[in-house]
């Protein structure tokens, strides 16, 4: 059923890519277009997403159908997956929130305390804020530095050293001294030190997989873009949906006015412009007739 979810008791759903909504107008057209076909029962449009929701019952409707009414309105649409509709996870990025978080709180915290070492207070004061210090850096900086810890111990249990093993040694070095002249009421401590430094390199790593995460956010939003499947011709003139991975070579296939092309193909009947911008090359090309070749992703 063109990768449409099943609901139950004849009723499915269908998720539409559309590229071209780009307003509330356009999603006042297609709800209230696709909204008045026969076996429709739901249809919601995400603006943010570019995406159509359909829910259908069968006898009396086909994605077929809607399809051709949503290209009669305009918009160019393609049937995804189910499974490219959930929201993708990122537990990496809500780790290193959850660290920057933990790290960012203590360094407040310690940064605040310090002061007790610079204002003159007597050895007495120093040693209760010493203490206090620990209580809030020590596992602080151990939550924070998750991220460099499980690089660095990755990396030596390969025998080779990265960028993670002097940044882990630094921060439990300075905590292990830190605690050290506390617990023998020493003048030096370097709390705030092995607290700030996670948090600032925290701050860079995740804007750095932000930006990552974004440039392969636009990737995969071009790979969903891609049909899923297409419309066979058979020899008696009749068409039917097949998935993409079960189309053989010589399949007839059959390709409406702005469809996206799904495979590499050659031409077997008709005349018609071929736009292959998609594919790196120049936008418009010449019309193609029996016998030319064709690109996938062309429209």
């Amino acid at each position: 059923m063109l990768h449409s979810k099943d609901l139950g008791g004849g009723e499915y759903q269908s998720e539409i890519s559309a590229p071209a909504i780009h307003c509330g107008g356009c999603m006042r057209a297609i709800e209230k277009g696709l909204g008045v076909l026969p076996g429709v029962e739901f249809v919601r449009v995400n603006l943010s997403t570019k995406r159509v929701r359909v829910h259908w019952r069968t006898p009396g409707c086909e994605p077929k159908s809607i399809l051709s009414a949503l290209r009669d309105l305009g918009f160019e649409g393609h049937i995804v997956a189910s499974a490219g509709t959930a929201r993708d996870d990122d537990p990496v990025m809500r780790m290193l929130v959850r660290c920057l978080a933990v790290t960012g709180f203590g360094a407040a915290n310690v940064m605040g305390l310090s002061i007790s070492v610079w204002s003159g207070a007597d050895p007495a004061t120093q040693w209760t804020f010493h203490w206090i210090s620990a209580a809030i850096a020590i596992p602080c900086a151990l939550y924070g530095g998750r991220p460099f810890f499980g690089s660095a111990y990755s990396a030596l249990r390969a025998y080779r050293l990265n960028m993670d093993v002097p940044i882990s040694l630094a921060i439990l070095l300075a905590l292990a001294l830190s605690l050290y002249e506390t617990i023998t009421k020493g003048g030096n401590v370097y709390f705030d030190a092995a607290i700030t430094l996670p948090f600032l390199l925290l701050i860079g790593r995740t804007l750095d997989h932000s930006m990552r995460e974004r440039a392969r956010s636009v990737v995969k939003g071009l790979q969903r873009l891609s049909p899923r499947g297409v419309f066979v011709k058979q020899r008696d003139g009749t068409k039917f949906y097949q998935a993409i991975e079960n189309i053989q070579v010589g399949t007839h296939l059959s390709i409406e006015p702005g469809e996206r092309l799904a495979l590499d193909g050659v031409v077997t009947a008709g005349r018609s412009d071929v736009d292959c911008s998609l594919r790196g090359r120049v936008g418009l090309k010449p019309s193609k007739s029996a016998r030319h070749c064709v690109p996938a992703w062309s429209i």
